[in-house]
């Protein structure tokens, strides 16, 4: 039988990224007064027209063979703002950033193209930007916005207020400000993310995910149990989307008043239940980033699992999103996360090495090994795996080398 060499990926720091560490977001709400809502939104009119002025020009240079790029679409701004007085109006910046934004979407669906990847997989040309199906989303890039005294300044004199729940780390480079479903304004800006590193612990933990608990360590202090957000609101979500479906209007119709209001209702819960996993993903990412050295991570893609009756469980323990937090937070604090390939992780014993020749089925819930006799629960000898694979814990595995399974397979 061949042995399948697993695969290690390494996200750590070196020397040169001690100093940065990419860049980052810092999001806050937006207060609006009636006048700065209204100039964003005549923004946004602008911007939504320049986008599909793009898309027509791309589809008339597809029909006639012709090459056209971001210089071409920039001569067409050019050129349509000498004359048309009410695109002038608005500022240049957000008006070429949406080119930017145009061209990069577009070439990315071109080379997905050229890839040959599964249509299911593709990201689609760009399309039309309707009036009412697109949320309103302004780019400006340094020469487009100030701070001052604690507000924010965009090109066209707009003004707003920024909540400033938190400082700051350095100028940003860049701001967008866009609305979100619920109608709250918000501004992102782009800051140059700089390396916290914290005191070394010589600790190392092992992380295997799981459903039952979303994370499962080889210490028991640091599992993370299932929060189940989702389940604990499912109550109010059935009542607001019962609400709606009641008062769904015809295709081709305006909702009433009391759907859009229900409709409202469910987008909050939705909010609401995405804030709590993102805030218990980095809590516990945190924890565990402060007290170890260095973590090694399955690098599980719980998609398929969509397609499983364990949907909504495993959609509700937001697998995904805990590990893009550990990560991240492994990067800000200069910790060594290694993301491990979860093929056999269930099947190799972590005392002797050994594989099962048949895999585990999810009712049995500890791992007995034929070979060397040892029995654990199931998720902890997964969690244990990952260790030896990363090369933590040479002596898991007596004589044989960190990250390669064994040649004797279990009996």
């Amino acid at each position: 039988m061949s042995v399948r060499v697993a695969r290690v990926a390494r996200v750590t720091t070196t020397r040169a990224a001690e100093e940065a560490a990419g860049h980052a977001r810092y999001t806050y709400r937006l207060r609006l007064s009636s006048a700065a809502r209204v100039a964003l939104l005549a923004e946004w009119s602008r911007c939504r027209w320049v986008w599909n002025e793009c898309v027509a020009r791309s589809k008339r240079a597809h029909a006639d063979r012709e090459r056209i790029g971001p210089a071409a679409l920039d001569r067409m701004l050019t050129d349509a703002r000498r004359v048309t007085p009410w695109l002038r109006e608005g500022g240049s910046v957000p008006q070429q950033q949406v080119i930017r934004d145009f061209g990069h979407a577009r070439a990315k669906a071109i080379k997905d193209i050229r890839d040959r990847l599964p249509m299911h997989r593709r990201a689609g040309m760009p399309r039309w930007k309707k009036r009412n199906g697109s949320a309103p989303t302004l780019n400006y890039t340094r020469r487009g916005f100030r701070l001052k005294d604690g507000r924010l300044h965009l090109a066209g004199g707009i003004v707003v207020t920024v909540v400033w729940s938190r400082a700051l780390r350095a100028d940003p480079s860049s701001v967008r400000v866009y609305r979100d479903t619920l109608g709250h304004w918000y501004a992102s800006f782009v800051v140059s993310a700089h390396v916290e590193p914290l005191p070394p612990t010589g600790r190392a933990l092992g992380v295997d995910w799981g459903v039952r608990e979303t994370a499962t360590t080889t210490d028991e202090a640091y599992d993370l149990p299932h929060p189940e957000h989702g389940r604990k609101t499912a109550v109010r979500l059935a009542r607001y989307q019962r609400m709606m479906a009641r008062r769904r209007p015809p295709k081709g119709k305006a909702g009433s008043r009391g759907y859009q209001h229900a409709r409202r209702q469910a987008a909050k819960v939705h909010a609401k239940v995405a804030r709590q996993r993102q805030d218990t993903a980095r809590k516990w990412a945190k924890r565990v980033v402060a007290d170890h050295d260095a973590i090694a991570v399955e690098d599980f893609r719980p998609r398929f699992l969509a397609r499983t009756t364990m949907a909504r469980k495993a959609v509700d323990a937001a697998i995904g999103a805990t590990k893009r937090a550990l990560v991240e937070m492994g990067r800000k604090h200069g910790r060594a996360v290694h993301l491990i390939d979860p093929a056999h992780t269930t099947t190799d014993c972590a005392m002797c090495g050994a594989r099962a020749k048949h895999a585990l089925p999810l009712s049995e819930r500890t791992y007995a090994c034929t070979a060397c006799g040892a029995s654990s629960p199931r998720d902890k000898n997964s969690a244990r795996v990952m260790l030896i694979r990363a090369g933590l814990n040479p002596a898991g595995v007596e004589g044989r080398r960190p990250g390669c399974p064994p040649d004797s397979q279990a009996a």
